[in-house]
């Protein structure tokens, strides 16, 4: 008999019952739908024992990697302690050591952790200052031996997070930051795939982490980055993503235009509509989305449209009105 460990509560698992089962049983309040692993609503995460294989079917190989499984079709194969996607685990606290302009609206936030803190590029975290105010923002680079985390914060009209971030955070400061979260993220294993990856403003953070992390990890097939705004204050690591498409020839760089009465060398229009207009088909691809929901969503939806699976579109949209990325 299996045992299930959830919060501070430890339930046994009969032989024919399911995780979600116990749970239930034991009067554990868990979404679930359609208890047969199509719907998703009831998805978890192992914090030890990784969930059996079967148990992962139709998840995204970015939350397989991560442990996250369907309880509802989860017999465990041993002991396992789980989580709801929403519930965190251990924060660290890290310092201010790098606070620098990128454009007039976005600054490039370095923060320096000592305790282990385990991320991929292009997840994100919860950001908490002394008093408690929270917001999320998108990590931009890769893991490395310097215990650093990367952000690009964009100051929102009226962000009381961003706008504290821009005017009053100083050097040395301490910030609370959660576990990293979200499925946007490269994972290595088809070395040959096709990359296509699409932010406006600052969703390039995440896409720029995504970007490194491929790269680094010698990824063989073409990744074609395109990054758009309304003007050109939005537009930003231009040299460096030139630089960087100097140096490797399977990566391509679009920056975009979507304002009128521009005069800029840049590529005119939509950065969603320029990039899906850029190959005939999707099919095989793997796509990265990140900036407006709106964009987001569109997107998502026209390249599925264009042949892509939808198990290889992984998408981060910014909701300004919750989060301020």
């Amino acid at each position: 008999m299996r045992s299930i460990t959830i919060g501070e509560s430890t339930f046994s698992c009969q032989p024919d019952e399911t995780v979600l089962e116990t749970l239930l049983r034991e009067n554990v309040q868990i979404p679930n739908g359609c208890r047969q692993g199509l719907c998703q609503a009831c998805q978890m995460r192992s914090l030890d024992n990784s969930p059996p294989v079967s148990a992962q079917a139709g998840l995204k190989d970015t939350l397989q990697m991560q442990n996250y499984f369907l309880p509802c079709i989860c017999h465990p194969e041993q002991n396992m302690t789980v989580a709801l996607p929403n519930q965190q685990g251990a924060s660290i606290e890290a310092a201010v050591i790098k606070k620098q302009l990128l454009t007039p609206d976005i600054v490039h936030l370095v923060l320096e952790y000592q305790s282990p803190f385990n991320f991929f590029a292009g997840q994100f975290v919860n950001l908490t200052r002394a008093d408690g105010l929270t917001r999320s923002y998108s990590i931009a680079n890769i893991p490395q031996h310097e215990n650093i985390l990367e952000f690009h914060i964009r100051r929102l009209p009226n962000g009381q997070f961003s706008s504290w971030v821009y005017d009053e955070l100083e050097l040395g400061e301490q910030l609370t930051i959660s576990e990293a979260q979200g499925s946007c993220h490269y994972l290595p294993g088809r070395a040959e795939q096709p990359l296509m990856l699409i932010g406006t403003g600052s969703g390039l953070a995440p896409l720029y982490g995504i970007i490194a992390d491929a790269l680094a990890q010698d990824h063989s097939g073409p990744i074609h980055l395109y990054h758009g705004s309304r003007d050109l204050n939005g537009l930003y690591f231009i040299d460096e993503m030139r630089e960087l498409a100097a140096e490797f020839d399977n990566f391509y760089y679009t920056p975009c235009l979507s304002g009128e009465d521009i005069e800029s060398e840049h590529v005119r229009g939509r950065v969603h509509d320029i990039a899906l207009s850029s190959t005939e088909s999707l099919s095989g691809w793997r796509i990265f989305l990140c900036g407006h929901p709106d964009m987001v969503n569109q997107t998502k939806r026209m390249a599925f449209m264009k042949g892509a699976s939808m198990g290889d579109i992984y998408a981060d949209a910014f909701h300004v009105l919750q989060v301020e990325k």
